[in-house]
């Protein structure tokens, strides 16, 4: 019988790769913005040779989105990703190494997937009238914002690949030898820029009801910015991922009223204090998600806490997508998916853009 098992296991997951190597087949795609916000600006300064400039209105803040949906796409709830720090959608792109990304493998899994640049990075927008302010000296050099770029040294710290710069951990599933490739991803973070609340949660909320319902996954720097956006309206959220970020836990009774409302899967990967220098905080951001989990289960909700360690899952770094293991943890993702916000509805119209 375990013979025969075995054979089964072993066809199944053929299978499965031999799918993967199929052409991928959509039923459309597309772009478009989410948000966004008219603001009136002084003329500029005169141009030589061009005369003064005239004032006029641009809209700033605005959420860039790309998607692509699958031909069997209903019944699944589409899912969005939110990426980090100094990078941008590109990250749940193809890894550094040519394999395959979470975003290509959600849509073969028949997900209708939606890719999102944070406000103030790539091909979302921003206020930069105050950085023209400066250089036109109506406002003084201080009002400049901090221009948050991250090095190579502070990246491999950050994103655990190994205890020291250059040396990986033995166990490290990221592709390290592909580093370079990561490193031309990381763009500058101009969220300094940002009104508060960031303009990107209420997008992200806006995303969700305009898809009429989505899945929102959000990545370090956005890791608990799914929940933000459920605070501001939860209308559209059916289901949180958050991964690898500290977790906000002095929330009210009532926002932690509205978060039990909706599914939310918190998941972290290996090493979290095995880093020397730069950023050691993971414990602390460890411990912080755990007493977000369960802050939200005493309120009734259906949190879950996914620590691969504690699964047997061994040498993931902060960059979970990019790692050797990526589609091993989004099989996880859709696991839970199908499980806890896939089985709690019924079936839907497909979304439109």
């Amino acid at each position: 019988m375990k013979i025969l098992l075995s054979m089964v296991a072993l066809a199944l997951t053929l299978s499965a790769a031999d799918d993967l190597k199929k052409p991928l087949v959509i039923a459309e795609q597309g772009s478009f913005f989410v948000g966004g916000e008219t603001k009136a600006v002084p003329a500029p300064p005169p141009t030589p040779g061009r005369g003064p400039g005239a004032p006029g209105d641009i809209t700033v803040n605005q959420m860039y989105v790309q998607y692509q949906i699958p031909v069997n796409a209903n019944p699944h709830v589409p899912v969005v990703m939110v990426h980090g720090c100094c990078l941008s959608s590109k990250t749940w792109e193809t890894t550094p190494d040519g394999r395959m990304g979470w975003n290509e493998y959600f849509v073969r899994k028949n997900r209708p997937t939606y890719l999102a640049d944070q406000v103030s990075r790539a091909r979302s927008g921003f206020d930069g009238s105050k950085i023209s302010a400066v250089k036109a000296g109506t406002l003084p050099p201080s009002e400049l914002p901090n221009l948050l770029t991250a090095s190579h040294q502070t990246a491999w710290s950050v994103f655990r690949f190994g205890p020291t710069f250059g040396k990986a951990f033995p166990d490290e599933q990221f592709p390290v030898e592909a580093v370079d490739e990561l490193y031309k991803q990381m763009i500058p973070d101009l969220n300094a820029l940002l009104p508060n609340p960031n303009p990107t949660w209420t997008n992200m909320a806006a995303l969700a009801v305009k898809l009429k319902g989505a899945i929102l996954i959000g990545h370090s720097e956005s890791g608990f910015f799914p929940e933000q956006a459920a605070m501001i309206d939860p209308s559209g959220v059916k289901g949180i991922i958050s991964i690898e970020m500290p977790c906000v836990t002095n929330l009210t009774s009532a926002q932690l009223s509205t978060l039990a409302k909706i599914p939310t899967l918190v998941m972290f990967g290996d090493h979290l204090d095995g880093v020397q220098g730069g950023f050691n905080n993971w414990p602390t951001s460890f411990a912080s998600c755990n007493t977000f989990v369960k802050q939200v289960n005493d309120a009734g909700g259906d949190a879950q806490m996914m620590s691969l360690p504690a699964m047997g899952i061994k040498g993931n770094s902060h960059m979970l997508m990019q790692d050797k293991n990526n589609l091993q943890l989004a099989d996880l993702i859709l696991g839970w998916i199908d499980g806890h916000v896939e089985s709690k509805k019924g079936v839907r119209a497909n979304a439109k853009k």
